[in-house]
């Protein structure tokens, strides 16, 4: 849990960690659409390498998302082997009853891995080169022009930068209530399915109980402070879209191009 990556922020100056965090949202949505454009090799190749020369321009090294991504490669391998056994079609490989397995799910589920790769990727690097209040700032930003529609845009970005904000901190506590309960000579490793899931158990309450306090606390210091909602609040941080912004976006958009016309199908 300690390489789950997701939620953390490197301080760094790159120049992806100066972008404006607006526009690296409308990338990130824009870049979720394109990459299910990619259903062939060249496609597939173009999106993996426009990814790692993202990567590299953030100066976040590679083997930190390597590391970073593992724990999520198990949920990513769960739901592509649905696809490996589900899908029909292509020259059968390998049948066992009701199981089949054939050219075309073994070449679907490639494409699904991948998918859920690159993505997972491109969002962690979002977080990874953005400061968690800068991405609420973005969002409430983005959504503002619907404020006339009685959409909460203040609200949801708070709770966005909130969340974000104590992934990292749910981690530690995760780790430091397991630690504890080795320490009384539970072990999460043995025994069959069921009594791993019971071990899960002496975890969860306690971690439910420090995320409730924790709330509460934070609730109590936000009206300590005064808070009372985004209502003819100040800036203290100010958003600036420049050149180099549209530059970004410009890029995706014509990759997102290529792709569609590369496509098959």
């Amino acid at each position: 849990m300690d390489r789950l990556i997701i939620g953390r922020y490197i301080p760094g100056d790159s120049i992806i960690h100066r972008l404006d965090p607006r526009s690296k949202l409308l990338a990130m949505i824009i870049y979720i659409i394109i990459v299910f454009w990619a259903n062939n090799f060249l496609t597939n190749l173009l999106i993996f390498i426009f990814t790692l020369l993202t990567i590299l321009l953030s100066q976040v090294k590679l083997r930190f998302f390597l590391n970073g991504i593992k724990p999520m490669v198990g949920i990513i391998l769960f739901t592509t082997i649905f696809q490996i056994f589900f899908t029909q079609g292509g020259r059968t490989l390998f049948q066992f009853w009701f199981l089949k397995i054939s050219s075309d799910g073994l070449s679907q589920a490639a494409l699904i891995f991948m998918r859920f790769v690159l993505i997972i990727i491109f969002s962690t690097l979002i977080t990874l080169t953005t400061t968690p209040l800068s991405l609420a700032d973005a969002v409430e930003s983005l959504l503002q022009p619907f404020a006339k529609f009685k959409v909460p845009a203040h609200e949801i970005g708070l709770m966005l930068s909130l969340s974000l904000r104590f992934v990292p901190t749910l981690m530690d506590d995760t780790v430091r209530i397991m630690n504890a309960q080795r320490a009384r000579g539970v072990d999460f490793g043995e025994g069959n399915i069921f009594q791993k899931v019971k071990s899960i158990i002496p975890i969860l309450i306690p971690l439910f109980a420090s995320s409730f306090k924790r709330a509460d606390a934070l609730a109590v210091a936000m009206e300590a402070r005064g808070y009372q909602g985004g209502e003819g609040r100040s800036k203290y941080r100010l958003l600036h879209w420049q050149l180099k912004d549209s530059i970004a976006l410009l890029t995706l958009l014509v990759l997102g191009l290529l792709l569609f016309i590369l496509k098959t199908g």
